[in-house]
């Protein structure tokens, strides 16, 4: 457990239905989607948990050896500002680094740049390629 009463775990079961209502709740422009193929294919994923109510989730993919990339970080609106989103961020890379990553990547509007720079990444060139366009708003 870490500070107000939030409970961190390293890949639980989670339903779509749980991951879905998180999600709705934190982007307005959610497309609804099934979870399972993406979670089969993660090196993990951490959840923050009040009770048994999913309140925080990130994914954590990678490619098969060193790189793990940082997707869809998530704090329920009604828990923002508690600190959740830099623990998910943090037990994010405690867990690639035990599972021998050396890189963890991460892609963030401008507007986030404080945020993941305090949890400790740093600012990298990269090259990005939308392939189709997704509504705004939507992870």
């Amino acid at each position: 457990m870490d500070a107000g009463g939030i409970h961190y775990r390293r890949s639980p079961p989670l339903t779509n239905d749980a991951l879905a209502a998180l999600f709705r709740s934190a982007w307005p422009a959610h497309a609804e989607r099934d979870f399972a193929p993406v979670l089969e294919r993660s090196l993990a994923w951490i959840a923050a948990f009040d009770g048994a109510r999913l309140v925080g989730f990130v994914n954590v993919a990678w490619d098969g050896g060193r790189h793990g990339f940082v997707l869809d970080p998530t704090v329920h609106p009604d828990y923002r500002r508690r600190g959740i989103g830099s623990a998910l961020l943090r037990h994010a890379a405690d867990l690639a680094r035990e599972r021998g990553l050396e890189w963890l990547h991460v892609d963030f509007a401008p507007e986030l740049e404080p945020f993941y720079r305090a949890a400790g990444f740093r600012e990298t060139a990269a090259g990005l390629l939308r392939l189709r366009e997704e509504p705004s708003g939507s992870p």
